[in-house]
């Protein structure tokens, strides 16, 4: 038995990454293995033993690399950042298509500056919770394969137990990748990623113009399912931003609870740089330092990347007023919806109310029932009802069926989240395998788990989030 290895990007030039093997750890042993997602990738589980997902032993057929890459952190530009804390063990052509398979806290690398390059229990159970939440909610996502912990502590704020994560991704290529060359005037190093890029996410690109126009696209499209199920990124530095168009990167991120636009979740962004409403603006703002780096590929199309690089916010207005049509169970469209859209936000931020219950009560209401009253009682809110009660008459069975595809019963809800990792810090895994099964059919009604739905109390509000580095 083997894993079906064919490794692209170690194929690459060598500044592309510094080979790099995972540094073994004590006593590894297993949390969970994906089971699922292993055979999609055309691996047998039982290969997935706790010595290879640790990096103590590498498959055959691995070629492990740390990737380097530069990025924007919080709007200040560092030329060199890179795998400092994961390894690459290569790509797989399963029966999926082409995925990298990744260790994240894997030890020290060269990019690793002065970290010590592994991960804490913690934040190796958030991703694990959060990347696999947001695949069941259908949005573009890294996925984890598998969870291990490596019998070694980690010191943070407190020791902690040491963990690594099998991070599965369509690939790991990053805005920051590209802004790695274009900083060295690398122009061969950029027209190689670019013909890398071209030929593993977007065939149909014939050069820079067409390339980001569809990574404009993918990207447009997933801010705006995003913000439909309430989810804020938190650290959406340009080496957080992945040229396939999935969600990656795992910190400060939540679901938001009581709705307001300038929720944000890492405790290190104190001006909201990466607020709930802000994240199209700083995606777009990441993109324009994609575009930046085509230009010197670009020949006499400079105007034609401006162009391109121009559609963005329209594109993702069309994303976000579809998205949220679905979430009100809007069949047709009409030229109001936006203003709609617009109003209940509105309303939603003056009252404060659970953006996910107010959803599911709303889909509710649609098949009779009238818990929705009971989130906002105002007379605006009523008028805007009336408003959306008319224009929902008929098709009622389309309707509902548009609307519970589209607003899920369950989210990882922070404070959910913080009891499984609190739990597993123990080495008790039982809340976070309870909250994977939960959040794996997040729009089916599961009564016995009712308890899920609930937001926090304030005793359960989670108030300090960080990156887990």
């Amino acid at each position: 038995m083997t894993i079906p290895f064919d490794n692209s990007y170690a194929r690459l030039p060598d500044r592309f990454y510094v080979a790099q093997p995972p540094v073994p750890v004590a006593a590894p042993a297993i949390i969970a293995v994906n089971e699922g997602l292993a055979q999609a990738l055309g691996i047998d589980p039982a290969m997935l033993t706790a010595d290879i997902l640790a990096g103590n032993e590498v498959p055959k057929g691995a070629s492990p690399l740390a990737a380097a890459y530069a990025g924007h952190q919080f709007g200040g530009f560092v030329p060199q950042l890179g795998d400092g804390r994961a390894v690459l063990l290569g790509e797989v052509d399963g029966p999926s298509g082409r995925f990298d398979i990744q260790l994240k806290g894997a030890g020290r690398t060269p990019f690793s500056r002065g970290g010590d390059g592994r991960a804490a229990v913690g934040p190796v159970i958030r991703e694990y919770i959060v990347s696999e939440a947001m695949h069941a909610l259908g949005i573009p996502t890294t996925r984890a394969l598998a969870a291990v912990t490596t019998g070694e502590v980690v010191h943070r704020e407190t020791d902690l137990p040491g963990a690594v994560l099998t991070r599965v991704a369509s690939s790991h290529i990053r805005v920051g990748t590209f802004q790695y060359f274009y900083a060295r005037q690398d122009q061969e190093g950029l027209q190689a990623l670019t013909d890398h890029v071209i030929a593993r996410h977007y065939p149909d690109a014939d050069g820079p113009v067409t390339l980001l126009s569809a990574i404009i696209e993918r990207q447009a499209t997933l801010i705006a399912q995003w913000m439909a199920v309430g989810f804020i990124h938190g650290v959406m530095n340009t080496d957080n931003m992945a040229i396939s168009g999935d969600t990656i990167d795992f910190g400060p991120c939540a679901f938001m609870e009581g709705y307001h636009p300038d929720t944000v979740f890492s405790s290190i962004d104190r001006n909201g740089r990466y607020s709930w409403i802000n994240q199209p603006k700083i995606a777009h703002w990441n993109l324009s330092q994609l575009a930046t780096c085509l230009v010197p590929l670009a020949g006499g199309k400079v105007d034609e990347l401006q162009t391109t690089l121009n559609r963005f916010p329209d594109l993702f207005d069309a994303a976000f007023v579809t998205a949220f049509s679905r979430k009100l169970g809007l069949i047709e469209t009409q030229d109001d919806d936006s203003e709609m859209i617009g109003a209940l936000l509105r309303i939603l931020a003056d009252a404060g109310v659970d953006f996910t219950l107010f959803f599911r009560h709303l889909t509710a209401f649609l098949g009779g029932s009238d818990h929705v009253q009971t989130l906002v009682d105002t007379s605006v809110f009523t008028d805007w009802m009336d408003r959306w009660v008319e224009r929902t008459s008929g098709e009622t069975k389309a309707r509902l069926a548009l609307m519970r595809a589209a607003n899920p019963i369950f989210i990882p809800r922070n404070h959910r989240v913080e009891e499984a990792i609190v739990a597993a810090n123990s080495g008790n895994y039982a809340p976070f395998q309870k909250l994977n099964a939960v959040l794996a059919r997040p729009f089916d009604e599961q009564p016995e788990n009712a308890a899920y739905e609930t937001p926090a109390t304030k005793d359960e509000e989670v108030h300090v989030t960080f990156c887990g580095t």
